[in-house]
């Protein structure tokens, strides 16, 4: 267990494309590499498929589609982020996870307004971490929610 200054948050960060992006390593359940995917027919552009994960089926999200980027086209560099999304579940397809970082949520600045943009909601926070921009995502933003049982 790592000691943090009140106010601090301890972050994963990994990158998308150019682009730097974090998420709350309470959120993180585990990081694999990449896995192939098993495709599910009508399922949204971002999901990339399924995989089984000890028994249990696993939603992948193709994290650059997610956010309006261009497709990953994954290889062995490539890794899956097992998070915790509201109630789900999910692996996040990402170029690589670059770091642990303690930054001071104070540092935290607000995203700009984005409108209805693809990726709209699921920036909850920028850190501007020396020359680099780093994006706070909003696990709880990145799934639509779950449809109510008939």
């Amino acid at each position: 267990m790592t000691n943090r200054a009140p106010g601090q948050r301890e972050l994963v960060g990994f990158r998308v494309g150019d682009q730097a992006f974090c998420i709350d390593i309470t959120s993180v359940l585990e990081i694999r590499g990449w896995t192939a995917t098993t495709p599910l027919p009508g399922a949204p552009a971002y999901m990339r498929g399924v995989v089984n994960l000890r028994g249990t089926v696993l939603p992948i999200i193709d994290l650059a589609v997610r956010l309006g980027l261009p497709t990953t086209e994954p290889s062995a560099r490539n890794a899956i982020v097992v998070v915790r999304c509201g109630e789900r579940t999910v692996g996040l397809l990402v170029e690589g996870v670059s770091d642990i970082m303690q930054l001071d949520d104070a540092a935290r600045q607000d995203p700009p307004n984005m409108g209805e943009a693809q990726g709209a909601g699921v920036v909850s926070g920028v850190f501007a971490v020396d020359s680099a921009l780093i994006s706070l995502l909003d696990l709880d933003n990145l799934l639509p929610p779950l449809r109510e049982a008939a």
